[in-house]
């Protein structure tokens, strides 16, 4: 992975001079990340945004506001928005998911911290001008999973059906999670999760943030596409999220975060499509059958029936995780 050829002018300006840029990380987006290495300032994070697929004001935006609430984003060291450039602080490479795929770190305490950082974050006030996860932001995600998954299988989409059924559904979750909205970050999960030195929580990923319900990031979190959580551990942090906040109808909620998870699973299977057709990014396709496992388990809740009802009738069994196991 090669930087970009703007990069060494944006860190002599920074003061960087003479680093040495490694690569890093890529992502499902078209962001990329490098270390910087400098021999007396130590190291760092370049975010290479391009600018004509991304735009790293909200990253900008959503890092200053949970700094400034005392939650750990990394600190923007520098930036040229134009070029979509950032120079950021260097949080060191123990990300949760590597972490606990290594057999270190206690999962339970982890996690428990992840819970509790949520928390938290949900009792700080909302950024200014931060959109709302609406209805309409609701509609345009599930619609990745007739638009991308169902031709990928050599099925007939029914959009029309299928919107029906969500109908529904979401014009009432969406009044739900508008009535006292939190800060959503949206991709609240273990590989997007650091242990730092300080024995803090760092986050990461969190510029696609919308005001929206608390039961979302919870969700992200026990319904993790890349890792397995045991349905024993998600129903322990579920109850420790509950008892650390103050939800006072924790039966609707449990209903709504089965109705989100349903609603993210569907979304993540057309994602992972989509990265697959349309960008060549195939080591995507091995975790489908996790996020059906976990649809699955979303749409055996009375609250999904209609939902429900359209998945079994349109998604044979052998067009679900079983049409990925060779992927």
């Amino acid at each position: 992975m090669i930087p970009p050829a703007s990069a060494p002018d944006f860190l002599t300006r920074a003061g960087w001079q003479g680093a040495e840029i490694l690569p890093l990380a890529g992502d499902a987006s078209f962001r990329r990340y490098f270390r910087v290495c400098h021999e007396k300032l130590g190291d760092a994070v370049l975010m290479d945004a391009p600018p004509e697929h991304e735009d790293v004001r909200p990253f900008i935006s959503i890092a200053d506001h949970l700094d400034r609430h005392g939650l750990r984003a990394p600190r923007i060291l520098a930036r040229d928005v134009e070029r979509g450039l950032l120079l950021l602080e260097d949080f060191g490479d123990d990300r949760v998911g590597p972490v606990l795929a290594k057999g270190e770190g206690d999962e339970e305490a982890i996690y428990k911290a992840a819970v509790d950082t949520l928390v938290e974050l949900h009792e700080r006030p909302l950024p200014d001008d931060l959109p709302p996860y609406d209805e309409a932001q609701l509609r345009r995600e599930v619609e990745l999973f007739p638009d991308w998954y169902m031709g990928a299988v050599n099925l007939d989409p029914d959009r029309e059906s299928y919107l029906a059924a969500w109908s529904e559904l979401l014009p009432s979750l969406a009044a739900r999670s508008l009535e006292r909205p939190v800060l959503v970050l949206r991709d609240y999960h273990a590989d997007n999760l650091m242990l730092l030195r300080d024995g803090g929580l760092g986050l990461l990923d969190f510029q696609d943030a919308l005001a929206g319900h608390p039961a979302y990031d919870l969700v992200s979190l026990l319904q993790d596409a890349r890792r397995d959580v045991s349905p024993e551990l998600e129903a322990r942090m579920i109850k420790y999220f509950l008892d650390q906040s103050r939800i006072a109808d924790r039966e609707a909620f449990l209903a709504d975060y089965q109705l989100l998870g349903a609603q993210r699973n569907s979304k993540i299977l057309g994602i992972f499509t989509r990265l697959w057709k349309r960008d060549g990014k195939r080591h995507y396709l091995p975790l489908q059958p996790r996020v059906w496992g976990l649809l699955e388990r979303n749409l055996a809740h009375e609250a999904l029936a209609p939902v429900a009802r359209w998945y079994e009738k349109h998604v044979p069994a052998d067009k679900r995780a079983a049409a990925w196991s060779e992927e």
